[in-house]
């Protein structure tokens, strides 16, 4: 693994009309089997592996995520745009207030319900 710091962070904008102001603090390189660990201050983690054909985005979402404290869904922008966003459980009002704020719509929770026809 290599960690390449961004110092001072690059800041940029985005969001409906770039409310949202987010910094780039750094690449982290992962060689193919290695794993990275992200944790809240509330101890939910989150794992992303690098395989030799790319990576691991999730853990399995009905499964370590969930008992991580996380949920997986995928939401959809107001102009068409894909995201597999995780949600700390708990947290899944201010997460659909955000929604609300950004114009986006929850397409399915990973967790929940089937996503077979």
């Amino acid at each position: 693994m290599k960690f390449t710091p961004i110092d001072p962070p690059r800041k940029f904008c985005v969001g409906g009309g770039g409310a949202i102001t987010l910094k780039d603090c750094g690449r982290l390189e992962l060689q193919p089997d290695e794993q990275v660990t992200f944790v809240t201050e509330t101890g939910a983690e989150y794992d992303v592996t690098r395989k030799t054909w790319g990576f691991y985005a999730t853990p399995s979402m009905n499964g370590r995520l969930v008992r991580f404290g996380l949920r997986a869904v995928l939401v959809k922008s107001s102009d068409g745009k894909l995201f597999v966003m995780l949600v700390e459980r708990g947290k899944e009002p201010e997460f659909e207030r955000y929604l609300a704020r950004e114009g986006q719509i929850v397409v399915q929770w990973f967790d929940s319900g089937t996503l077979e026809p």
